[in-house]
Order: structure tokens, then sequence, then C-alpha cells
């Protein structure tokens, strides 16, 4: 069985953009640096599955994240088609922003934190201060004519400090949705929310008028509840949700991060209800176990074990 009984299940979008995030968040905590021309390989591979929306690479220094010190030969490689406004890239601040815009790209990501350990840790910033880090950023690039996404992480629970209040998350998310950003991705970094969480959050947001229209979600696998919080938030009206193929991921600076809710398991779930994704699941069910061979070890997806043994 290559596929699902597909029974239309009510309350889901009748169409969901999947933003693959594989080879920036997925591949950016391996141990052993990961050849750029197997990256580009990667988003060829993910591209011709259908996924029309990839994260492709980070602009922080190499010195920070040492796989992804290769962002300017991925994207040369890439050519054309790694710069438009469904490639966008992490750009952490104006520096990154300079080896952008150098690139021509037409899609930048922020990536804020709702903890202040977090932000020391992952920014060497207060969360206060990084506002100021972000603000030209997000000036520059919208006058450029940039697509701007804003993470934030640490939404759900922070290894250092524990529970994060709801209005915490909610004040952040506000501080960068008003730079003008495009998007809001709300990320549960080390994999501890549960539904009704996500829904008291979604809730939340709505009442300071970010509404699930300019909304993402990107959630971890840690506690395995990263598909049972995504269904959540798409029968709360969220349409957008980042995943990575072969439920690659982790984060260098939270050690308790796992990877990130599979593809192959979001897709399979959702054709199953019979929403719409565009993505061939044989194809990135292929793509995966080609990704698994480069890294020499099974992919922790369900559905790619299930399918590639069947």
């Amino acid at each position: 069985m290559r596929s699902p009984q597909v029974e239309a299940a009510t309350g889901l979008p009748a169409k969901v953009t999947i933003y693959e995030v594989g080879p920036r968040d997925g591949l950016q905590n391996e141990k052993t640096i990961v050849p750029a021309a197997t990256k580009v390989e990667f988003i060829r591979r993910l591209e011709a599955a259908g996924l029309g929306t990839i994260e492709t690479t980070s602009f922080v220094p190499a010195r920070w994240v040492p796989q992804m010190g290769d962002a300017e030969e991925v994207l040369a490689g890439l050519g054309a088609d790694g710069l438009g406004r469904r490639r966008p890239a992490l750009v952490p601040n104006e520096r990154g922003l300079d080896r952008a815009e150098e690139l021509g790209l037409g899609a930048i990501a922020i990536f804020g934190s709702a903890t202040e350990t977090f932000a020391r840790k992952n920014l060497n910033r207060s969360v206060s201060e990084q506002y100021a880090m972000f603000e030209p950023v997000v000036e520059r690039a919208l006058a450029n004519g940039m697509w701007v996404r804003a993470y934030v992480s640490m939404c759900f629970g922070d290894p250092w400090e524990g529970p994060v209040p709801v209005a915490q998350v909610v004040d952040t998310a506000e501080r960068l949705m008003d730079l003008g950003c495009h998007e809001l991705s709300l990320g549960d970094t080390i994999g501890v929310g549960t539904t009704g969480h996500v829904h008291r959050l979604l809730e939340a947001l709505a009442t300071r008028g970010i509404g699930t229209d300019r909304m993402a979600v990107h959630f971890h696998d840690t506690y395995g509840q990263a598909l049972a919080n995504t269904m959540a938030a798409l029968r709360d009206g969220v349409s957008v949700v980042d995943a990575a193929a072969g439920g690659l991921g982790g984060c260098p600076y939270a050690k308790s991060a796992t990877g990130n809710l599979a593809t192959e398991d979001l897709v399979w779930a959702l054709h199953g209800a019979g929403v719409e994704t565009g993505v061939d699941l044989d194809a990135l069910v292929e793509t995966s176990v080609w990704m698994a061979g480069q890294l020499g070890r099974p992919s922790p997806s369900n559905v790619v074990r299930a399918l590639a043994g069947a």
C-alpha cells in the first residue's frame, strides 16, 4: 500500500502549503559537514517531488553553524531557481542580509526568540535587543521588494526557563510582525507543545490582530506530538506548515530539540484527509531514503520507514 485511503475530514483547509525546511533546519545540526553538491541535489529532488516552498540555507557565520558555511556555494549550484520568493534563506542580521542581497535573493527569514535565555544563546542579544537588530534587516529587505518571514522560537517551552507564558509569546510575535513581516512561524523548538496549548496560543494571537492567514506552525517531534499539534493548528485555520523531509533536524543551541515533523508523515495524514498538498509522496520518500544514505543512518520518519520497506 503506497498511499492512504482517502476519507475527507471536516474542519481542515482544502489545501495546505508545506514550507520545507529540510535543507536548512534539517541539516544545520549535522555533526559532519554535508557537501554543498549534496545539498543542491537534495533541494532539486524536493522540487521534483512537488515541494514548492523550500528554505535553502542560512546566512549565519560559519563559526556559529558550520553546516551553513557554504550558503553562496549552494545557491550558486541552484542558479536562478534558488533566488525566488519561494526559496527563502535565514538571515540573522544586516551582514547576513548583505550576503543575501549580493546574490539577489527574493525572500528571507529572521529568527527571533520568545525567551531571554535562548535569545542570548542563539543571537547574543536580549529579547528586547533582538528587535533593534532585526528592524533594519526587515526595513531594507522590504524596500528591496523581498518577502520576509519571522520565526518565533521557544513558543511552547524552553529547556532553561521551563514553561513559556502565552502572553510572552504573543508579545514577541506582535513586535516581530509590527516590523512589517509577511508571515509568522510559531516554533515548538523542543517539541513539548500539546494540542490545547496550540489552540490557546492561536486564540491569543488572534486577539492581537495576528490571524491564521499570516501564520505558519513549526513543530519538533521530541515527544511525538508534532503531527497532532499540526492538525490542531489546521483545524484552527492555519494553512502553512513547516516540515522537514525524512524528519531531519534539531537545533545547535537547544540540545533537547530533536527532528522536525517529517514531511512524509504530514503528507500521508493530509492526503488521507482529502487535503491537497501538491506533493508526490513516493518521490518524496525516495528522496528521504537517498538523503538517509548520504547521512549514513535511517530516516526517523514513520512513513519513510513503512513505505521504504513495503
